[in-house]
């Protein structure tokens, strides 16, 4: 049975909190740099002592060979003339004989003697310098010289390294104190700099909880120009977007209620009476007619304003949304569906190929419902004239056109002129139009055409559409 793959453990711990992590690495950092600088002056200052020890005991040793040694005297000689009564001093020769002098208890006390010193003794090495343990368990640094115009001798000299290794460890005790201290205050200055650097962190933190809790979108404090500042400027952005997106929801909400209340109390109404008539006399088949007609276009009405809430709600772009479409026949095919809703219009039609690289269906709706507006303001008999040149739309009526208060809200959602609230509609129609530029990166506006109507102008980004051997190109011409 296969063991689970286990995760590699993460360092430093992430239920630890952010200041504890910051607080963690900066004793790390700290230690690691103590650690360093303990070892590279502990070694430094080790060296520093054994070279002391030895260059000590090679100009004593030099001193004493600088003269033709003799073998009987030195015998006779005690450690204190050399200046030192550890030291141990001795006469090595080539056939590993040994003459030292007898201390004060008159025991010989010759230092430890190896190889090293048998090689300056025969004339191998020029001198040795080394650590050597006796056969008592001191350990000694030893040196050796040869002895002057004495071949085959050397003097060996040898002191306890006692003194120097209590120093070093002694030393290396404080550096450990040091460095534990020196960690310890690194931990608690990080951990207390963690605190003030992360305060606005903690600040946009609490603001993020509050929020999540009550709802309240009220902008956080910004203190300083620093990346936290920025970040909390940000999250403000984020904060007024999140309310003005939900001011937009409420308020289409509430629009949407408002639009839906009155077909949906006139059907009730409708559906009451022909309930009521049902197998009463009173009803007139052609009032019966009248109410069932009636019904039906409120029906018919409610489905157009459903419809309408359902596309401005999609905010995901659509799955055709990088299709080339050839906007030339999409105003074709938009103003045959209208010409059928208004036969008493004449539509003036020049459109050029142009492709545009999105959803065709929108974008069908898009142009559909800037001819619905068109005929809607236009009279009897009028004339609607749709240009189409270089990705501009144009839709121009022979309506009234729209007053200069109006301008500026005829794209909001359910936004109705004084005079258009007698008219059917839902008023989400130019909604949509504005919905469908915006995704596929165009824009529309509102203006007044030169005959006084209404002049809708549709910008939409793309090229223009190649021309296919043998096929018609669209241009001017007008469909009754």
């Amino acid at each position: 049975m296969s063991q689970p793959i286990q995760s590699p453990r993460r360092w430093p711990p992430r239920n630890l909190s952010l200041r504890s992590r910051v607080g963690l690495v900066a004793a790390l950092g700290v230690g690691m740099i103590v650690v360093l600088v303990s070892i590279a002056a502990y070694v430094t200052v080790r060296s520093s002592l054994l070279s002391q020890v030895d260059a000590n005991l090679l100009d004593r040793a030099r001193a004493v060979t600088s003269s033709p040694v003799d073998q009987e005297a030195l015998s006779q000689v005690p450690p204190q003339f050399l200046g030192a009564a550890d030291i141990r001093i001795a006469l090595l020769t080539a056939d590993q004989r040994i003459i030292t002098a007898k201390d004060q208890s008159g025991a010989y006390q010759n230092p430890p003697v190896g190889q090293p010193e048998l090689n300056v003794a025969s004339g191998a090495a020029p001198q040795s310098v080394r650590t050597a343990t006796s056969s008592d368990g001191q350990t000694y640094r030893v040196v050796a010289v040869p002895a002057a115009r004495a071949p085959g001798i050397a003097l060996v000299l040898g002191q306890p390294t006692a003194a120097t290794d209590l120093l070093l460890k002694r030393l290396g005790l404080v550096l450990l104190l040091v460095g534990g201290a020196g960690i310890a205050v690194a931990a608690w200055a990080g951990v207390g700099i963690a605190r003030t650097g992360l305060r606005p962190v903690q600040r946009l933190t609490s603001a993020t909880e509050h929020v999540a809790r009550t709802g309240d979108l009220r902008p956080i404090p910004v203190q300083g120009n620093d990346e936290l500042a920025r970040l909390t400027h940000s999250f403000n952005a984020m904060l007024s977007a999140l309310a003005e997106a939900r001011a937009r929801e409420r308020r289409l909400i509430a629009d949407a209620g408002h639009e839906l209340r009155t077909p949906l109390t006139s059907l009730r109404t409708n559906l009451d009476l022909l309930a009521q008539s049902e197998g009463r006399p009173g009803l007139a088949p052609a009032e019966r007619q009248a109410l069932l007609q009636d019904v039906r276009a409120q029906v018919g009405e409610l489905s157009a304003l459903v419809g309408d809430l359902v596309e401005l709600s999609r905010e995901d772009p659509p799955s055709t949304a990088h299709a080339p479409v050839d906007l030339a026949d999409i105003v074709t095919h938009a103003v045959e569906r209208v010409r059928r809703r208004a036969p008493g219009l004449r539509f003036a039609v020049d459109a050029q190929p142009w492709t545009v690289f999105g959803d065709a269906q929108a974008l069908e709706r898009a142009v559909t419902n800037l001819l619905d507006n068109a005929g809607k303001w236009s009279p009897p008999q009028g004339t609607v004239t749709v240009n189409l040149r270089h990705g501009v739309l144009t839709v121009a009526d022979q309506g009234p056109g729209i007053a200069e208060a109006d301008l500026p809200h005829v794209f909001e959602r359910f936004y109705r002129s004084a005079e258009a609230r007698t008219m059917p509609g839902s008023g989400l129609g130019l909604s949509i139009v504005k919905q469908a530029a915006d995704r596929h990166g165009g824009t529309i506006s509102a203006g007044r055409a030169l005959g006084g109507g209404a002049l809708l102008t549709l910008r939409l980004p793309g090229v223009p559409t190649p021309m296919r051997p043998g096929a018609p190109s669209a241009g001017r011409g007008s469909v009754r």
